[in-house]
């Protein structure tokens, strides 16, 4: 049953579910995640194909860890053309979007005469692309992660990824790897894979940084590795509002508002519009098409729409486009008559898709934009996924003898205010050695 949620009569307890999504509390998987992290850290590779054993691959050796270049060109042959030229399609997007995103490697500004200041940008030396499984594959996560990585121009990129039952990592993320052109690829998932790319193992190396989407083991493992190492971007269940007014097609916003739901019974997915006519008739379209769906995918979807997801009828736009800027969604969608008009009002989303002609799936895959995304209103302060998750800035300045003699003064009064008189000398005593009037 698909929840009916009219904003202004909910009570203020509804209103915080519906705004705080799942939100599901991991701390019940810390014992085992430090149990996994304090094993990976003392015991190397062992640890590390104990724990694929037990969760992933009963038969798991030590000489699987990492793709072997036969893997790739396996990989290939059995996978079907026209998924590789999907992926070839989608990577292309992927490539020139992430392209244009790449700033100057440095650049100067002349603050005042002989003060010069400015950046010189950097790849992160070494990252860490974490790709899942679950019940199938992502080679779009593959994309999403490898091709921004390449662009930035991080020095080593590893990959890790969880095995097949078979032991293997998955046939179409080694083709989208390969595409990329990044092949350092090791078939270890879950917490043990987050603690190897913390600390490093025999065959593992420890990288500066770990990015990319997981389950929530791998959410907690992250959780108590930071400040070990960078564990990037927050992203947790799937998120999208579909924002509908009065000329929205109800039939593309039911189709729609599926698409993030069928990800799991944590996801959330919310049609948001003032129109009751086209809350009713997406409302009445739902049932038939969700019986299309796979069993497994419609219990996703019904427990999504009767939980964390459903529709929300508001009084008015206005009224829509402020519930959006309060929850901060993963993915919105504009079903509205003037798309680019209500895009200056939106304030806070992962990614804006506008139009009837921009569904979701499209963003997911190959429109170019990246689908890692910030969950659970971090796109408040979060941004995508970018090639700056892959770079640093490190500020550059300059001063001329003229440039010092006109900041020298007031640097020294500060330092003195701020009590701070290793400052103070270290531009009063260079005064004396450099014959510069002292002005402080």
């Amino acid at each position: 049953m698909v929840q009916w949620l009219v904003w202004r009569d909910l009570a203020e307890e509804a209103r915080a579910k519906i705004l705080r999504r799942a939100e599901k509390d991991i701390s019940d998987l810390f014992p085992l995640a430090q149990e996994v992290i304090q094993s990976v850290k003392t015991r190397g590779d062992e640890a590390v194909v104990a724990y694929a054993r037990r969760f992933d691959c009963p038969t798991f050796e030590a000489g699987m860890l990492r793709a072997t270049p036969d893997d790739f060109k396996q990989a290939r042959a059995r996978l079907n053309p026209d998924i590789i030229r999907a992926i070839e399609l989608a990577h292309q997007n992927i490539l020139t979007f992430h392209k244009e995103q790449m700033p100057e490697p440095m650049w100067f500004t002349e603050v005042s005469k002989g003060i010069m200041a400015g950046e010189k940008v950097t790849p992160i030396t070494s990252v860490g692309l974490y790709v899942p499984r679950g019940k199938g594959a992502f080679p779009s996560v593959m994309l999403m992660l490898a091709t921004p990585a390449k662009v930035a121009g991080v020095e080593r990129v590893v990959i890790v990824t969880p095995p097949t039952p078979e032991g293997k990592a998955d046939d179409a993320s080694l083709v989208a790897a390969d595409i990329v052109g990044l092949h350092e690829v090791y078939v270890v998932g879950g917490m043990q894979a987050v603690a190897a790319l913390a600390y490093g193992t025999e065959t593992i190396p420890k990288v500066a940084k770990v990015i990319g989407p997981g389950s929530s083991y791998v959410s907690a493992a992250k959780r108590l590795l930071f400040g070990v190492f960078d564990v990037g971007l927050p992203a947790g269940p799937s998120e999208s509002i579909i924002l509908a007014d009065e000329t929205a097609n109800p039939e593309l916003a039911a189709l729609d508002l599926l698409v993030e739901a069928e990800h799991g019974a944590e996801s959330s997915a919310l049609l948001v519009t003032h129109s009751e006519g086209v809350a009713r008739a997406v409302r009445d379209a739902l049932p038939h098409l969700i019986a299309e769906l796979p069993e497994w995918r419609r219990n996703f979807v019904n427990s999504v729409l009767s939980n964390y997801g459903g529709i929300v009828l508001t009084e008015s736009l206005e009224d829509s486009i402020a519930f959006v800027n309060d929850y901060a969604p993963e993915h919105l969608e504009l079903l509205v008559k003037e798309p680019f008009v209500v895009l200056n009002q939106i304030k806070n989303a992962g990614e804006i898709l506008l139009g009837e002609m921009t569904p979701i799936p499209t963003a997911n895959y190959a429109l170019g934009l990246n689908a890692i995304l910030p969950t659970g209103g971090f796109a408040r302060t979060f941004s995508s996924v970018s090639v700056w998750d892959f770079l640093k800035r490190s500020g550059v300045g300059y001063l001329s003898r003229q440039g010092y003699m006109s900041l020298q003064g007031a640097v020294a009064r500060l330092a003195d205010y701020e009590d701070f008189p290793a400052h103070a000398m270290a531009i009063r005593k260079r005064n004396r050695i450099l014959g510069i009037p002292d002005e402080s």
